[in-house]
């Protein structure tokens, strides 16, 4: 597995990545009906070709991609958006196909986008997840702390999100390098 800086030549398997693991992740959470009219070409054109071209200001993007699957996941990030909490970068997306986790491609993607937010001037962190999904012991398990909540709406539904925080990205770095599966960083 190869976690390298997306290009937008990933545009395309971004957003399939995108759609298929909201559909997966989510389903049960949010409408059936919302979940199903998602669509890789809308997503691949409306935002991923936005983001990966550079205009998306300061948004950076890793992919994990496996010689024979293509990219299999994915993780976005850069400044914080908003300024009412107290960190100053932000994770927007982590995403891996499901077949693909529980081996550690997610935490490489994740602290390898860390990483990244603190060469360019991150010091603390912020993840939203929704309140009832299983994937946030995830951010748990690297040491985040639920600092804040809020509430918002998603195809309809009000969702209730948490808010993982570390102060310090310096010791969630510490967590670099201790994967047992075989990926390699490929250069940025």
């Amino acid at each position: 597995m190869i976690i390298r800086r997306a290009r937008i030549e990933d545009a395309a398997e971004i957003a399939a990545v995108h759609v298929e693991t909201w559909r997966t992740a989510y389903a049960g959470m949010l409408p059936d009906k919302f979940l199903l009219n998602l669509s890789a070409k809308s997503h691949e054109g409306r935002w991923w070709r936005h983001v990966l071209a550079g205009t998306a200001g300061g948004h950076s993007v890793y992919v994990a991609e496996g010689s024979d699957a293509g990219v299999v996941g994915f993780c976005s990030g850069g400044a914080m958006r908003g300024n009412s909490f107290d960190c100053d970068a932000e994770i927007y997306a982590l995403y891996l196909l499901d077949g693909f986790q529980g081996q550690g491609i997610g935490k490489s993607l994740f602290l390898e986008l860390v990483a990244q937010l603190k060469n360019t001037g991150g010091k603390s962190l912020l993840v939203w997840v929704l309140a009832e999904n299983p994937s946030r012991f995830f951010y748990s398990a690297l040491g985040g702390l639920i600092g804040v909540t809020r509430n918002g709406s998603v195809g309809g539904k009000k969702i209730r999100e948490v808010g993982y925080c570390w102060s310090d990205i310096d010791q969630l770095l510490e967590r670099r390098g201790t994967d047992a599966v075989n990926i390699h960083k490929q250069g940025n």
